[in-house]
């Protein structure tokens, strides 16, 4: 990213720097683009994929009345003797297995029960179900918070990519929409065809990958820590948030989604008479809440006992406060009670995870995400074809460096607006800066090899 001489015949930047700076952007981003569109491609499909893995339990046979809750809690506690109860799942349908929470420190398992004969159906760690894997998988790797570190430098530089991709993208003639709106698909060249692949694709879905890119901010464990610690400060005391920023330290209830909930931490569940889970399933079965309902056991950080609707399409969710000893809700909050802050983000984040709008919202990520793929593997593609042997350099750009670079300086602009908004992004810009004009332009080899001649 060298900062060209001006001259009268130059501006900066010149058309060759922009080049190099999405060429660059792409080559950091693009393991991290394809691993996210995967993985994000998948996680669209949580409540298909959650169906048919608990299709097995949830048409069940039934001789009888069902049992208590009390009794089908201790029917799970005693699968997991060593267990603590964490939270009760209501059964989606009148036919479906009871789901119990239990676990002791980072260890929550998920114990299906038979609400009659409390049998017990089936046992699984949080950990190892599919969807929680794609969700961490997806927000830091594997490997945690340092995970969720690297994805939000990506996704910065993504946002870079994009930019500097639209920018480079843009007609400067209105003759022919060709290789522009759609590809010449008969023009007989590989070439043509690579990058109408790459350009086309790039354009239909820069609006939405931005979204998306943007949206998954809050859940990063910088920028979203960032921005809860402002919040905080703001409002002279901690702000409880409805999604996760980064690895969450300790298994709740809810980790198989975007969130958690510090009011139950494990360690923080006190020993305590559950026999009140009867009338609180009295109290919210019949309200029908958006599935899936989970009541919560009281903790020292959350003295009553609560209930939350985790539905994926976020402005359905309600969080209740009950009393144990009449079954009555002492308190609701409904989506439209949060702030609105959260509620943007909220909004956001069902799109995200295309929950807002149904099978519509779904179509769009994927397409997004099979876009995300096409465009890395073209980009990658094109680089290979016309790349110097024995460089990782961008390749030449086909235009001359002498023609006019309009607008330069409204893109220069909004990255360096985005570098103050985005740390990450801003402080990797200033070293890569620096690097590349004090360092590495001054190492011959160097200089060759990152095509910065």
């Amino acid at each position: 990213m060298a900062l060209e001489k001006q001259t009268p015949h130059r501006q900066w930047p010149a058309y060759n720097t922009i080049w190099r700076w999405h060429f660059y952007a792409g080559l950091f981003c693009i393991p991290f683009v394809l691993v996210l569109a995967i993985t994000g491609g998948v996680y669209l499909f949580k409540p298909q994929v959650t169906a048919a893995l608990d299709a097995p339990y949830t048409q069940l046979t039934f001789t009888g009345a069902p049992q208590t809750a009390l009794a089908q809690v201790n029917a799970a506690l005693a699968a997991m003797p060593t267990a603590e109860f964490s939270a009760y799942q209501l059964p989606e349908t009148p036919h479906s297995a009871v789901q119990i929470l239990v676990g002791k420190k980072e260890n929550l398992t998920r114990v299906y029960v038979h609400p009659q004969t409390l049998q017990i159906l089936n046992i699984a760690r949080e950990d190892d179900r599919l969807m929680q894997v794609m969700h961490e998988f997806h927000g830091n790797l594997l490997i945690g918070n340092w995970g969720s570190y690297l994805v939000e430098l990506a996704a910065s530089w993504a946002i870079v990519m994009l930019l500097t991709g639209v920018y480079l993208w843009w007609p400067n003639n209105g003759k022919s929409m060709a290789g522009i709106v759609y590809p010449r698909l008969r023009s007989g060249s590989q070439r043509v065809f690579w990058r109408d692949c790459h350009a086309v694709t790039g354009f239909w879905i820069a609006f939405f990958t931005l979204f998306l890119l943007l949206s998954g901010l809050p859940w990063a464990k910088s920028w979203g820590g960032l921005l809860k610690e402002v919040r905080s400060l703001s409002a002279g005391k901690e702000v409880q948030q409805d999604w996760a920023v980064g690895r969450p330290q300790r298994k709740t209830a809810a980790d198989d989604e975007h969130a958690h909930h510090n009011h139950h931490h494990h360690e923080d569940i006190m020993m305590f008479d559950y026999s009140a889970i009867d009338r609180l399933v009295g109290t919210v079965q019949p309200l029908n809440l958006a599935y899936p309902v989970l009541i919560y056991p009281p903790s020292k950080k959350m003295p009553d006992w609560t209930a939350k609707s985790k539905a994926q399409n976020r402005p359905l969710r309600v969080d209740m406060v009950l009393d144990a000893s009449t079954g009555n809700i002492k308190s609701r909050k409904n989506f439209a009670d949060r702030p609105l802050l959260d509620r943007i983000i909220g909004y956001g984040i069902a799109i995200h995870e295309g929950q807002l709008f149904g099978w519509f919202n779904q179509l769009l990520g994927l397409l997004t995400a099979l876009g995300l793929v096409l465009i890395s593997v073209s980009g990658v593609i094109l680089w290979w074809r016309r790349r110097t042997p024995s460089t990782l350099g961008a390749p030449a750009s086909r235009k001359q460096l002498g023609e006019p670079t309009r607008y330069s300086q409204v893109l220069i602009s909004l990255i360096l607006l985005l570098g103050i908004l985005l740390p990450f992004l801003g402080i990797s810009l200033i070293a890569v800066l620096l690097m590349e004009r004090y360092v590495l332009r001054h190492i011959r080899s160097a200089r060759s090899f990152l095509g910065l001649s």
